[in-house]
């Protein structure tokens, strides 16, 4: 309880920003951890679903790793990890050999993370501000929002009526509302919408066949990883995209939330790397802070990471209620689509906004051009097979940007010299 100061009295009026280590009342503390469970449930799920590991114990490692963020990172940096997409392109190219070299190969990613996490903690911001200047957080950031918006125009596409009216619902109540109806605003538009299409039957009835038929309780299936250096060779460039995800976002954190946030970003990528190396050794995918998460105290302007614990503790409950995954499991596509249209979209013009806050230079020939390419490949959704290893747009943007921008920035400097 002593973590975080009462903000105010507990209420908040519409000029108010509530900062990470304040909170309002428990009530709308635990509503604001409720808007946050949501906006990650879709994405988390469909990681699993897509590679054939487990949906509850990765819910359960979402939620386990998320409170382990928070407490590694000092309780500083409000972040949900939900499942990483990263791991989408190798898991299913190590499908074959099974569960258990599939969790070997999350696990070595996640122990990898932990040492280059180590690295930036000892060497300082240095380190990070030569690796990763603004140009390259603020590049990484832009491209996940885009990288990601394939999936909110698919799902949108799928049911256009019901994700327009839930994009509707969020920008006016975002836009125009006051109170609580303003800082709830993803919330209502979400469940509201996801309300109205269960009842106008948008969504397929053997969705609810399974509701009624899931236990009430269950345990999340637990597996053993098996470390195979064909797999863990898979998992390289995602150890990459990780590192330049959370930096990403802890810089997007602080560009919101008007701190800085480079002396946590060492804590924020061993924390990651924990919480990944966890996940695989009891059977889920590998973490990363969420971009849906920042999106919404992007909307609501409230950073409490209260709320970021109560979605973790929840997460963990409902991993061992196959009920509640199967509720979740009637979202229709296109309040999905509808939700993170808007999400997605708030995370590219955060990334904007590190470029504008720090005074990146766009004439400057590596910035522009390097930026340039890496943002088309990972808009663009660059997917390129290697072997049996299928990459795509956010790993190969976010390669571009963080490997090539250092390496032409000193070529360009030793020409001059």
């Amino acid at each position: 309880m002593a973590l975080w100061t009462v903000h105010g009295d507990g209420r908040i009026t519409d000029s108010e920003t509530v900062a990470p280590q304040e909170r309002a009342s428990w009530l709308l503390t635990m509503g604001f951890g409720v808007q946050h469970l949501v906006a990650m449930f879709g994405a988390t799920v469909l990681v699993p679903t897509a590679t054939g590991l487990p949906v509850a114990t990765t819910l359960l490692f979402s939620g386990l790793g998320t409170l382990l963020f928070l407490l590694i990172t000092k309780n500083r940096v409000p972040s949900y990890l939900g499942s990483s997409f990263a791991f989408v392109a190798p898991l299913v190219a190590a499908r074959e050999q099974g569960i258990a070299a599939q969790l070997g190969g999350v696990v070595a990613a996640g122990l990898l993370v932990i040492v280059v996490g180590i690295a930036v903690k000892a060497l300082g911001v240095r380190l990070l501000e030569s690796v990763m200047p603004p140009v390259v957080s603020g590049a990484v950031v832009v491209i996940i929002g885009l990288n990601l918006s394939h999936q909110a125009t698919s799902h949108f596409a799928e049911q256009p009526v019901l994700a327009a009216i839930t994009t509707g619902v969020i920008l006016l109540a975002g836009v125009l509302a006051r109170g609580l109806l303003f800082r709830f605003s993803v919330l209502v538009g979400f469940v509201g919408v996801w309300v109205g299409g269960v009842l106008s039957g948008a969504v397929p009835s053997g969705k609810f066949a399974e509701l009624r038929d899931a236990d009430w309780v269950g345990l999340p299936q637990l597996h053993q990883p098996e470390l195979r250096p064909s797999v863990v060779l898979l998992m390289l460039p995602v150890v990459i995209v990780l590192v330049a995800e959370v930096v990403g976002h802890v810089k997007a954190v602080a560009a919101l939330t008007g701190r800085n946030l480079d002396g946590s970003a060492g804590d924020a990528i061993i924390a990651n790397g924990l919480s990944t190396a966890l996940s695989g050794l009891g059977g889920g995918v590998g973490t990363t802070t969420y971009s849906e998460n920042i999106g919404v105290m992007a909307v609501t302007r409230v950073y409490t990471t209260a709320a970021f614990a109560f979605a973790g503790g929840f997460a963990v409950l409902l991993a061992f209620s196959p009920k509640a995954i199967a509720l979740f499991g009637t979202i229709p596509p296109g309040v999905l689509g509808g939700c993170t249209l808007v999400l997605y979209g708030l995370i590219v013009l955060i990334g904007v906004r590190i470029w504008m806050d720090r005074g990146v230079d766009l004439t400057n020939p590596v910035n522009a051009m390097v930026g340039g390419a890496a943002l088309v490949a990972g808009v663009g959704d660059l997917t390129i097979e290697i072997g049996s290893l299928r990459m795509g747009g956010l790993v190969w943007g976010s390669l571009l940007v963080v490997i090539l921008h250092p390496v032409m920035r000193w070529l360009r400097a030793a020409r001059r010299a």
